[in-house]
């Protein structure tokens, strides 16, 4: 991927903070002038927003903060493609919503020409860095990223700024069913729930359990493991002959490159190689690890 695909975190900083610094600050610079006080009702929000969702309580706490101090970061808008004049929201919808609702009147804004996939990219990559974007959000954010821009898992961890592992084990949040996806929108359930009853039987009962109970991701990932009464019981068979000190020794070295549990079952030169994971991510990684070239 180009350098300046994995440089867009720190262009979005540059765009909106008008830092100065290396090329990439430059070429924001370049692209446009200062921030200026744009009026409220002349900025439009983006329709490819990954975020769909704001907490009243939340706005209702910036727009305080908004009526004692103003808005301390200006947004990012391009000019409308279809209404000359007016402008697009790239970055901060969030603290547009707020100031309409402190009663402001113009917001501090800057003004970039940016092209539609570029706009997107920002856009995605403004929210995906917040804490608060919901976990369900996120992954359809990827998933309109990695769509869109035709890029694989491993383009848009670099473009977001996200390891590789977290954007597939947030994608994978995309594939639940609608009941444990409302959970998931409605704040009841995290992410860590929603990964830990994904592969169970009945995921959406699994998930009414939780919230109902209020269950730890720990719990819920107990209550997701097959029971030892429906696990298959082991077929019978000769006793498996003491493991030597080299076999011994060969699992620690194997169980320290990868970091999870190794066991080699030996049967005369042919036999088992056998790596417990602890969680998705552990499976992610080994699976990188293996189909590397």
């Amino acid at each position: 991927m180009a350098e300046s695909r994995r440089g867009l975190g720190r262009g979005l900083s540059a765009l909106l903070d008008e830092a100065e610094t290396g090329a990439e600050g430059a070429a924001a610079a370049a692209a446009g002038e200062g921030a200026r006080e744009l009026p409220i009702e002349l900025i439009h929000r983006n329709p490819d927003q990954p975020r769909t969702q704001f907490a009243e309580a939340d706005l209702a706490e910036l727009a305080d903060s908004i009526r004692e101090k103003g808005v301390l970061q200006p947004i990012l808008v391009r000019p409308s493609r279809h209404e000359p004049g007016e402008y697009q929201i790239v970055a901060g919808e969030r603290r547009w919503r707020a100031a309409q609702l402190a009663g402001l009147k113009a917001v501090p804004a800057l003004v970039r020409e940016l092209g539609d996939n570029q706009a997107f990219e920002i856009a995605i990559v403004e929210n995906v860095q917040r804490t608060d974007l919901n976990p369900l959000e996120e992954a359809n954010a990827y998933s309109a990223l990695m769509g869109r821009m035709n890029y694989s898992q491993d383009e848009a961890a670099r473009v977001v700024g996200k390891s590789r592992s977290h954007v597939a084990n947030t994608l994978r949040l995309a594939t639940l069913p609608p009941g444990v996806k409302a959970h998931l929108m409605a704040g009841r359930l995290t992410a860590g729930h929603a990964r830990a009853i994904a592969t169970a039987a009945d995921p959406e009962a699994l998930a009414d359990l939780i919230v109902s109970k209020g269950l730890s991701v720990r719990e819920a990932e107990a209550l997701a493991k097959p029971s030892a009464a429906n696990r298959p019981k082991k077929a019978s068979g000769p006793r498996r002959a003491p493991k030597d000190a080299d076999t011994h020794a060969l699992e620690a070295d194997l169980e320290e490159v990868l970091g999870m549990a190794v066991e080699i079952l030996d049967r005369g030169g042919s036999g088992e190689l056998k790596i417990r994971y602890a969680t998705l991510e552990q499976l992610d990684e080994l699976c990188r690890r293996l189909t590397r070239t």
